[in-house]
């Protein structure tokens, strides 16, 4: 892959706390302590940063578009604050029982990522902390990371029954997103840009 790395984020559970009751407004709305400081720090090391969430809320009636739109904005305002950048959300607005191609753990919205930027997702980070997450990732091919917060430790579990097969008998685990940015400086991967 040409030009600057990728790197895949789920939404709830990865960047901001989740919530079994659906994050319904942007005052509902609440990162995950160090989440938005380690996305600038992916931006400052020029990875080009994307999320790819389902939102099934707008199925279930709980949230209008229009209020996804403005949580998804006072997440960008803060993480703009700290010198970061998201540059797309991808998510899925349909309900379980819609039988869209896009809802996780079916790849839809990878492969809609795939399509706009115009390259494989082929061994690219996608991070998040559900199974489905990580179903989605390995179905083109991206390489899944598990993160604890979240439902990472209910994850953790299912992975370890073998519910993932062997494709993801291997996952890496990280305590939560700033663990793994802070693997990939240790690593070399995370060269800040001066």
């Amino acid at each position: 892959m040409h030009g600057k790395r990728i790197v895949i984020l789920d939404r709830d559970g990865v960047i901001n706390e989740d919530s079994d009751d659906f994050i319904k407004s942007p005052e509902e709305w609440h990162a995950l302590p160090g989440s938005l400081e380690a996305i600038s720090r992916l931006c400052k090391a020029e990875f080009r940063v994307f999320v790819v969430s389902n939102q099934s809320g707008v199925a279930r009636g709980l949230l209008t578009l229009n209020t996804l739109n403005r949580i998804h904005q006072k997440m960008l305002d803060q993480l703009h604050a700290l010198g970061g950048e998201i540059e797309g959300i991808l998510f899925c607005p349909h309900g379980p029982e819609e039988s869209c191609q896009c809802r996780k753990p079916l790849p839809g919205l990878f492969v809609d990522l795939q399509q706009r930027l115009k390259t494989s997702l082929q061994n690219v980070d996608a991070i998040g902390d559900s199974l489905r997450d990580l179903q989605a990732a390995a179905a083109v091919s991206a390489r899944p990371v598990l993160v604890k917060t979240g439902k990472g430790q209910k994850t953790i579990k299912q992975l370890a029954s073998g519910e993932g097969g062997a494709i993801l008998s291997d996952v890496p685990v990280f305590d939560d997103l700033a663990d793994y940015v802070e693997s990939l400086r240790s690593s070399g991967a995370l060269e800040m840009v001066r």
